[in-house]
Parts: C-alpha cells; structure tokens; sequence
C-alpha cells in the first residue's frame, strides 16, 4: 500500500470492520513494508507541572473544574528533570516526553525553564517531546531552537463528538496549534482517546483526519480511556482489548510510516493483547510508573514482554537526524535575572551554534 492523503470515511470503516483475522494480517504486513517489525520504541512520559489546569477536558484529572485528589505541583527543576530522563535512558527510553497541565505556552520564566530541560535532554542523546498545550508559531520555533524533536497536541476525537468532550478548546485551535509545530520543522506526535462514548464512526473520523494530514503525523499514540474517579467520564466502561487491537491496525493501515504509539490504558492487559497490538502495527509504547498522573506498566515488565516475544528497543533519531540547539540558555539565564530584578529584558538572541 502506498502513502494517501485522500481516504474517504466509508474506506476507513470498510477498513476498521473488517474481519479481525484479516485486518491483522494487512496491518501486520504493511508493519513489515514499512518499520523493522522486531522494534519498538520505549518513551518515557513526565509531568513536570501537573494540576490546576484551567481546562475542562472530562477525562483529565488535572483539570482545576475536577476533585479528583491528583497530587498538584509547580514546575520541577532541570536537574531534577535530567535525573528523571537519566533514569529512563538507563532503563532503555529512547525518547523522554515532558508534560505540563497548561491550557496554552505563555512567554515567561517557566517556559525559559522548558526550553532549558529540553536542551539539557537533547544533550544526552534522546528525542525530546514536549505536551504543553496551544503554542504560537514563535514559541514552536523557540522549542525547534531548543533541539526539540517532537510536540505532542491530540486531536482526542471526532470533530463530532469534541464538543462533548471538551467546551474550554475549540478542535480548530487544535489543528492551528499542528500547523503552528509544522512551520518550526519539529515532528508531530498527535492521536487521540478510544472509550469516551464516542461511536465506531467518530474513531474512523478521528483517523481520517490524522490520515489526510499532509504528511501524516510522524507519531500517533493510540489511548484507551483511564476513567479517573471525579472526572466526567469516570464511570465509563473500559475499551476491550479486541476493539483496542482492530484501533491499532486500522491506524497502521492509514498512516503506514507513522510511529503508532500503544499508549494510556496499557496497564492492567494481558500480554497477549499487548503482543497483539506489536504484531497489529504498535511500534512504541510508553514505559515507567505513571503517564503524567495515571498508572502505567514499569520498565522491567516491558522487558520481560520484549524479552518473550524477540523485540529491542529502538535507538533515538532512527527518522530524523538528531536537532542541533541553537538557543542560547545563558542568555535566557539573564534576561530572567534581569526580569527579576526589575529591568526590561531584550528579546531572546539566537546564535548558530552553541560551542
């Protein structure tokens, strides 16, 4: 099969109904066609600021609107970030994702702090991702001039069922902020929720507007709903693991060069299911305790499944060449120390390389 941009929704349905046997088979030999079959990527996913969201996504726990008892703090350090990505790159992460519970990117000293952490990762040789909301097409070229590598914004759903889902964010500002990551030359990783009520039709939807992306998103994390406990959607029904596997295939098969990414919702299935959603087209996964607040599979159990069925963890950069920094963090040091002081900073100066 060859790359479109052109699907229609009734043959993203036709696809996503099909026989589970066969649509596994397609899915697994287009796998094949186009990704090393015996890889997969281990990411590793941090909150660094996490609660007091002024959002109301009904499936988040981080939401202000919600009671749902999360452990709220402000922005870690970056050594304590670099700590955390050296404890994943020991346990095989290749790419370290860092999260912050903000509805928007805004220009002040916590985003100099993110721009920060994240050339301190690129330095250690791992793709940095970062989730942290609407950005401006400057703030995605500051973040490019960082070395990152990749920015996560999920559409979530359908168009359709979006506004049920969320009332605070409009789907289009989700598809400017994509555009916006595109203009900086960074990758895109954007996917979307399985199990928030949403029908067949809305998850076809979802993946038909993934697939007519020009190009496609180079990753697309496929979620299961964690129904938390004082969110909207905390008494609903988990996704079955059969509906999660035919998910994954079908998404291999519209976006055959993307990184498929088996993400929230993993804990708590089987391995066999898990295995399936490897041999279905699932390319990454993300491994540790907790993805931003929710539970996740531990990096030694992952071990063990990989070690079961033959697979390694993929080395960072294998798509892309790895981004050279060109933001200088010294000069960001003073004009903050400047901003703190009472004085008026000057904009932030780029050099071409950092020696």
């Amino acid at each position: 099969m060859e790359i479109r941009y052109n699907w229609t929704l009734e043959e993203i349905l036709e696809v996503y109904n099909r026989p589970l046997i066969d649509l596994i088979y397609e899915a697994a030999s287009i796998h094949r066609k186009y990704h090393n079959p015996k890889e997969v990527q281990i990411s590793s996913l941090l909150s660094v600021k996490t609660g007091g969201c002024t959002e109301d996504c009904g499936y988040c726990p981080q939401s202000a609107k919600y009671n749902t008892g999360i452990n709220a703090h402000g922005m870690l350090s970056v050594e304590e970030v670099k700590k955390a990505a050296e404890n994943a790159k020991s346990n095989g992460a290749s790419r370290m994702c860092l999260g912050a519970a903000w509805r928007e990117v805004r220009d002040n000293k916590d985003f100099d702090t993110i721009l920060e952490m994240v050339k301190t990762i690129t330095d250690m040789d791992m793709e940095v991702c970062c989730t942290l909301g609407m950005l401006t097409e400057e703030q995605a070229q500051k973040l490019a001039d960082a070395g990152l590598y990749a920015y996560n914004h999920n559409i979530d759903t359908s168009a359709d069922h979006y506004e049920t889902i969320i009332s605070t964010r409009k789907y289009e500002d989700r598809i400017n902020t994509i555009h916006n990551v595109r203009k900086a030359n960074v990758t895109v990783c954007s996917g979307g929720i399985i199990g928030m009520g949403e029908s067949v039709e809305d998850r076809a939807k979802m993946l038909l507007t993934l697939a007519n992306m020009n190009p496609h998103p180079e990753s697309v994390p496929i979620n299961t709903l964690v129904a938390v406990e004082g969110t909207p959607l905390e008494n609903q029904k988990p996704v079955d693991s059969w509906e999660l596997v035919r998910m994954i295939a079908t998404t291999r098969i519209v976006l055959p060069k993307s990184a498929v990414r088996l993400s929230a919702g993993r804990k708590g299935r089987t391995l066999e299911a898990q295995a399936l959603c490897f041999l279905a087209g699932a390319n990454s996964i993300f491994s540790g305790d907790k993805l931003l607040t929710t539970p996740n599979q531990e990096f030694n159990e992952d071990m063990m499944l990989f070690e079961a069925l033959g697979i390694q963890p993929k080395k960072p950069f294998s798509e892309k060449n790895k981004p050279e920094p060109k933001i200088d963090i010294e000069q960001i040091k003073k004009e903050r120390e400047a901003k703190n002081k009472g004085f008026k900073p000057r904009s932030v100066t780029y050099s071409e390389s950092l020696k």
